[in-house]
């Protein structure tokens, strides 16, 4: 009864129940580990359950271990023959039982992301497939994803040239790796749920030995998941399932949140129980997450609670630019800390990666350490560094770092043994890579000339005779504005292009690696700004010193900087939630989703209940995007909280309504006479059509304001509705 001490009401009722499946909704903060672990120790101390007989799947090896230990401390036995693992690591080990049933040798290898992506490269050179029309990446990402969905390449349904030529090359594939015997992630699952399929002894001898089945994370399950979990459970097992259908936000990874509605029915569950009280945030902040959530569509409904009382409002800033919203965000910090609450216990939360740009040249300017959670730094990040590069080369050709670097990507057919040529070549000849690329011909001449090109590509102007060029030695000609230069590069390159033709898994992946390349743009926007120097050289020295300044080390007092998405799981004192505009934060892209929005607001959801005593929320009403201004309304999310919980922190807000009329749509009546009197002023209408040389095609739904002031609201047709400065936008009339 000891391991029962200290559970509320609904925490024992989950730990105590009879053998039967279960559906555990565990809210935010409420003790969800606590409850899986002091169930299994309740099964073996009561003597209900062996450690044989349970079988237990969170979605990390940490979270796996972290079990095991508390198990260790709670239980006066062995936890030996426990099996506790991710969904990956319990398939191993399955397969390694099993291997000859499973067609595997017994010494299997496993490939990671980076092998498997090697051998579909040597597959698909041997099958002499277009490697231009078929881009490796994709082809794995098909591959991966078919057998997320369970399908061997018989089973791809295949109508065209294109998808068949693809089903190819994945039975290809496969037949490559069994012959090699290795196996890869997605095979892993696969294979373990066809073993269990037609081999009746072994399913039934698993499905004999684990009469308790327990699954942490439950709402992140995939279907092929919960078809290997429904194959073990059968239908005398207990399913213990817990998870939190509010806090379901790894759809683009596959999870499911309707396995739990499926769960429900499949097994019939009766006990559905909620953990609602939480032992983590003050009063407000749960209200404010409550509140939000309520809004969602097809919830299994809880409400949060706490026995502590209200606590402090959450905070809420609007900045006119996202430079001073950073700049508030270190003021802010910087009283916290000498409050004494430890920059360890502060989190920076944003829903693009890009953003951090903005923020991390904040914190470094003010002296504050911090370290990127779950990523890289920005100017650390790959497509930044291949950006860099690019432009090292162009400002100094004898950079063989740099060549190296990006002289195969985007690849261009210049392989390995190519590169070795062109080293010995240079070491014979005592010269630096780039004429040793420039006298070997081929491929290799030809990237030569492409760097010369994008550095021709930059100059301006001719100068007077007495004039040098600035930012390329021995220039005869001036050069464009730095942000003009690094939009150009990043173009000729084919860096945009290649993550732009990203599809697949990638695709979402490859999107956020061009919101950081348009956020290079917008750095040196700033650094010209900020240093009136808009030399190359100048800021690739500044890129240098600022990713290497501020490294904080593990036992550094240091902030933490994260994407919501990489957030979950965790907590801190203080939290402050960045860029709650409309497009952003609900992202623009979840428009174009069935239950986007709804997800969104999850999203946001995790983000709220990550705060402990404070939270922050901030936004701008004028952002750089693309090198350029654009501006945008306050998020919509802003406004599903009750204003009795919010303390508006800008002194500009009406207190009649929380949102300032700028960032509210206009009523048709007003804004007619408006836009009428601009249009004359300006030159532009609504219902315009226009070019953007980023945008693309669009047309003008809205305008205001005069002269630096004057702005309109495009909705572009790939691009979606945004707010542009006409001082800075590049708009044609269509």
């Amino acid at each position: 009864m000891n391991i029962l001490n200290g559970l509320n009401p609904e925490q024992r009722q989950a730990v105590t129940l009879p053998h039967q499946s279960a559906l555990i909704l565990a809210g935010a903060g409420s003790g969800k580990t606590r409850v899986l672990t002091t169930r299994i120790a309740w099964l073996i101390s009561t003597g209900q359950a062996s450690p044989h007989a349970i079988l237990a799947v969170t979605f990390t090896n940490k979270a796996a271990k972290e079990m095991l230990t508390r198990l260790s401390a709670m239980l006066p036995i062995s936890t030996r023959g426990l099996w506790i693992g991710t969904f990956h690591g319990l398939c191993n080990r399955m397969l390694r039982a099993h291997h000859r049933e499973a067609n595997l040798p017994q010494t299997f290898q496993i490939l990671d992301s980076g092998d498997q992506l090697s051998a579909i490269k040597r597959l698909m050179k041997a099958m002499n497939v277009d490697d231009e029309k078929y881009p490796p990446r994709e082809m794995q990402n098909f591959i991966s994803g078919s057998k997320e969905q369970g399908l061997r390449a018989h089973e791809v349904e295949a109508y065209d040239p294109y998808t068949r030529r693809k089903v190819e090359v994945f039975a290809e594939y496969d037949a490559q790796c069994q012959r090699e015997g290795v196996v890869d992630f997605s095979e892993l699952l696969l294979r373990s749920y066809e073993l269990l399929s037609r081999n009746a002894s072994i399913r039934e001898h698993y499905q004999e030995r684990f009469r308790h089945i327990l699954v942490d994370e439950f709402q992140d399950t995939n279907p092929l998941q919960y078809r290997w979990l429904k194959l073990l459970a059968a239908k005398h097992n207990a399913l213990f399932a817990v998870g939190d259908d509010d806090q379901s936000i790894y759809a683009f990874r596959g999870a499911n949140v309707g396995n739990m509605q499926e769960l429900l029915r499949d097994f019939h569950v009766e006990n559905v129980i909620k953990l609602e009280q939480n032992y983590r945030s003050h009063a407000n902040i749960l209200d404010a997450a409550n509140a939000l959530i309520s809004r969602n569509r097809n919830r299994l409904g809880k409400n949060l609670w706490t026995s502590e009382s209200g606590g402090e409002p959450l905070r809420v800033y609007e900045a006119p630019t996202d430079v001073e919203e950073a700049n508030f965000i270190v003021g802010e910090i910087q009283h916290l800390k000498s409050e004494g609450v430890y920059l360890r216990e502060i989190a920076l939360l944003y829903r693009s990666n890009a953003q951090s740009r903005v923020l991390e040249h904040a914190l470094v300017s003010a002296g504050l350490s911090y370290r990127v959670y779950g990523g890289l730094r920005f100017f650390e990040r790959q497509e930044i560094k291949h950006a860099l590069a690019y432009l090292r080369l162009m400002e100094n050709t004898d950079d063989d770092n740099a060549l190296l670097r990006i002289i195969n990507f985007p690849t261009r057919g210049i392989g390995a043994r190519s590169i070795e040529q062109l080293q010995e070549a240079a070491k014979m000849n005592s010269t630096t890579l780039w004429d040793a690329a420039a006298r070997a011909g081929g491929k290799a001449s030809a990237f030569v000339a492409m760097i010369e090109a994008m550095r021709s590509g930059t100059r301006e102007l001719p100068l007077h005779p007495q004039g040098a060029g600035r930012g390329v030695p021995g220039a005869t000609g001036s050069t464009l504005p730095l942000p003009e230069i690094i939009d150009h590069v990043l173009e000729q390159s084919g860096l945009i292009a290649h993550y732009r033709n990203e599809t697949g898994a990638k695709k979402r992946e490859a999107e956020e690696r061009l919101e950081n390349l348009n956020e290079l743009v917008n750095a040196a926007t700033l650094f010209v700004h900020e240093n009136e120097d808009d030399s190359l050289t100048a800021f690739l020295a500044h890129a240098s010193l600022e990713a290497g300044e501020h490294q904080a080390g593990d036992q550094d007092d240091a902030l933490h900087l994260m994407t919501v998405h990489a957030a979950k799981g965790l907590e801190f004192h203080t939290v402050f939630i960045t860029g709650l505009e409309e497009g952003l934060f609900p992202h623009q892209n979840s428009q174009n989703v069935d239950g986007g929005l709804d997800e969104e607001r999850r999203l946001m959801y995790v983000a709220i209940t990550r705060a402990r005593r404070r939270l922050y929320l901030t936004f701008a009403q004028r952002r750089m995007l693309h090198g350029q201004a654009s501006y945008s309304m306050a998020s919509s999310f802003l406004r599903e909280l009750p204003d009795n919980l919010l303390h508006w922190i800008t002194p500009a807000i009406p207190q009649r309504d929380a949102f300032p009329q700028r960032f509210l749509p206009p009523r048709d009546e007003q804004f007619a006479g408006a836009a009428q009197s601009y249009a004359t002023a300006s030159g532009w209408r609504s219902g315009q059509a226009v070019v953007h040389p980023k945008f693309g095609e669009g047309m003008i739904v809205n305008l205001e304001g005069s002269g630096a002031d004057a702005r309109v609201q495009v909705n572009f047709r790939n691009s979606g509705v945004k707010w542009l400065a006409l001082e800075y936008a590049k708009l044609t009339a269509v």
